[in-house]
C-alpha cells in the first residue's frame, strides 16, 4: 500500500516536471515590451553592510536610463551602509540620489517601514523595489519601464532572479535550488492561474497599485508583504505579470546555521502564506519520493533513472532557458543533494510559528501576518 502512495506521488511529480517545461515555452513566447522612457524612482531599503554591498549598489548608478532617481533608506548615520552610500552618491553626482534615514521601524516588517518612507519622497509614479543583495545590468530601469509602456494595464511585476552563491558548499544548495526547483514553482503557478502573486526581492509597481491595495499600513502586517502585494492588486483585478528582465540575486557565503535558518523562515512564512500551495510543494522533489519508493520497492530501481531525467529536463527549463545560469550545468550532480536538503526543510516547516529576523524573534499568525514575540 505505501508502495503505492508513493508511486502515485511520483507520477504527479513527473507531470509537475512536465508542467514546468510547458510553462517555460510559454513564457519564452510571450510578448516582450521594448524600450521605455517613463521616469523612475529606484527604492532600496538597506541595514548593514552584505557581502558584495558596493558592487550590488553600483549597478543601480550606472543605469544607462535618461530619467532616474534613486532613494536609499537606514535607520541611523551609525549603520555602514550610510557611509558607503554617501560615497557612492559623491561618485555619481550626476545620478539623483536621496538618503533617508528611517529611526527605529515602529512597525512589525522594518523594511515595509522604510518603503513607506521613500515612496512619500518618490518624484516619480513607477517605483522599482529592489533588496540590498541584488545586482542588475545597465539595462535594468529601461526594460521593466518598457514592459509598463507596452501594457497600460500592468500595475505590479516581479523580476525573475537568478541566484549567485557564495564560497560555501551550502550557499551552492540554496542557489541550486532556487534556479531549478524554485523558479519551476513560479513558472507552473504562472501557466494555470496566472500571476496572481508577486515575489520579491526586486518588485516594479505604480503607487496608484500599492494605494489599491490598502498601502503599507496593511502591508506592514505580512512578513511575505511581496506575495501580498501581488496577490491583493490581482484580487483588485489589477495587471500583475512576471517581467522578462531577470536580476541577480547574490546570496553570499551562508553557513550551514545561517542557511538552515533562512530556510526555515522561508518555509513557515510560505506555509502561512499560502498553506494550499506549501502541501502541493510536495510534488516538487520528486527524487525523494523515487528514493523513498526503491527502499520499499527495490525491484522498481529503474524508476531513478527515469526521475532523474525528468528532473534534469524541468531544472535545465529554468536554471538556463529563463535565467541563463551558467553554473547548474556545471555542477548537476549536487541536484540529489539539494532536493533531498530541500525535502527535509519542506517536512520541518510544518513545524513551529516563530522565526528570527535580522536578530529579533517573530510570531506568525495562521492569516500570514506577523507579530513581534515578547
Amino acid at each position: 500500500m505505501v508502495a503505492w502512495v508513493l508511486a502515485a506521488l511520483l507520477t504527479g511529480s513527473l507531470v509537475y516536471c512536465v508542467l514546468i517545461v510547458v510553462a517555460v515555452q510559454r513564457y519564452r513566447t510571450a510578448r516582450r515590451a521594448g524600450t521605455g522612457t517613463e521616469p523612475v524612482s529606484i527604492l532600496k531599503p538597506l541595514a548593514g553592510l552584505d557581502e558584495g554591498l558596493e558592487a550590488n549598489l553600483r549597478s543601480f548608478f550606472e543605469q544607462n536610463y535618461d530619467d532616474f532617481e534613486i532613494l536609499f533608506a537606514v535607520r541611523t548615520k551609525y549603520d555602514p551602509a550610510y557611509a558607503l552610500v554617501e560615497s557612492l552618491r559623491r561618485e555619481y553626482p550626476a545620478v539623483a540620489s536621496r538618503t533617508i534615514l528611517t529611526g527605529e521601524p515602529p512597525w512589525p516588517n522594518a523594511k515595509v517601514w522604510s518603503l513607506s518612507l521613500m515612496m512619500e519622497q518618490a518624484k516619480f509614479d513607477l517605483l522599482i523595489m529592489s533588496d540590498s543583495d541584488i545586482r542588475v545590468t545597465p539595462a535594468m530601469a529601461r526594460t521593466i519601464a518598457g514592459e509598463f509602456a507596452a501594457d497600460r494595464g500592468l500595475a505590479v511585476t516581479t523580476c525573475p532572479y537568478r541566484a549567485v552563491a557564495g564560497r560555501s558548499i551550502w550557499s551552492q544548495l540554496e542557489a541550486m535550488g532556487m534556479n531549478t526547483e524554485f523558479w519551476g514553482g513560479v513558472m507552473v503557478a504562472r501557466l494555470l492561474e496566472g500571476m496572481r502573486f508577486a515575489v520579491g526581492p526586486t518588485i516594479a509597481a505604480r503607487k496608484s497599485a500599492i494605494r489599491t491595495v490598502g498601502g503599507w499600513e496593511l502591508l506592514q502586517q505580512y512578513l511575505a508583504e511581496d506575495f501580498v502585494l501581488g496577490s491583493f492588486a490581482a484580487e483588485r483585478g489589477l495587471g500583475v505579470e512576471l517581467s522578462h528582465y531577470v536580476i541577480e540575486h547574490r546570496i553570499g557565503n551562508e553557513s550551514f546555521r545561517q542557511n538552515a535558518a533562512h530556510r526555515i523562515r522561508w518555509n513557515r512564512s510560505t506555509r502561512r502564506s499560502r498553506p494550499a500551495g506549501y502541501v502541493g510543494q510536495i510534488f516538487t522533489n520528486p527524487i525523494p519520493i523515487a528514493l523513498a519508493l526503491v527502499a520499499a520497492r527495490p525491484e522498481w530501481w529503474p524508476v531513478l533513472i527515469l526521475v532523474a531525467s525528468f528532473r534534469s529536463f524541468a531544472g535545465r527549463a529554468t536554471a538556463e532557458t529563463v535565467l541563463a545560469d551558467p553554473v547548474c550545468r556545471r555542477q548537476w550532480l549536487w541536484i540529489p543533494a539539494q532536493d533531498l536538503l530541500s525535502f527535509a526543510f519542506w517536512v520541518a516547516g510544518f513545524f513551529g510559528n516563530t522565526i528570527k529576523w535580522r536578530g529579533v524573534r517573530y510570531r506568525l499568525l495562521p492569516d500570514g501576518k506577523f507579530q513581534r514575540a515578547e
